[in-house]
């Protein structure tokens, strides 16, 4: 059995005049937000023990507040350059590419490559959009990441459902 977690970075900075867009670093928003769902997830049944990130700082930075809360060891946080400026094609190889040692993953990025990703995978939801720090867990019965297609979804949370 396989499960993503395919996570949008946090609300990001862009009060840094100079910067280019794969430094903006988180805003107070987005650590906030990020500290209240990686806690969140940490109560879940499937929680990843690979996370796969963005070189972009905002994800990054939000990859590392998740490695944190689920206690996951450094070395388990990769950065992949393919992921920034990806597409929803792009990254869905990139997971068909995992070792099949590895179970649960984590997948943190950008829009339009996340929304687009959720559905690819979805049968039961249509994504709009995912909102920044919004979370999306597939599960597939496979063994195998190559053979990736439709899964069951087995949550969508974001920021707003926790700062009601």
């Amino acid at each position: 059995m396989k499960s993503l977690t395919i996570i949008r970075h946090a609300k990001s900075d862009w009060g840094h005049d100079g910067l280019t867009d794969i430094d903006r670093p988180l805003n107070q928003r987005g650590y906030t937000d990020a500290y209240i769902l990686a806690k969140w997830l940490t109560t879940q049944k499937r929680v990843p023990n690979v996370l796969l990130s963005s070189p972009a700082v905002r994800a990054i930075s939000t990859a590392f507040i998740f490695a944190r809360a689920l206690q996951i060891d450094a070395a388990n946080v990769v950065i992949n350059p393919s992921i920034y400026e990806s597409t929803d094609l792009n990254l869905h190889q990139l997971l068909t590419q995992l070792p099949n040692s590895v179970s649960d993953v984590a997948l943190f990025g950008h829009n339009p490559s996340i929304t687009n990703l959720c559905n690819r995978y979805s049968t039961t939801e249509f994504f709009d959009n995912v909102p920044t720090c919004g979370i999306v867990q597939f599960q597939w019965e496979a063994v195998n990441w190559t053979t990736l297609e439709t899964a069951q979804l087995n949550f969508f949370k974001y920021p707003k459902l926790f700062n009601a």
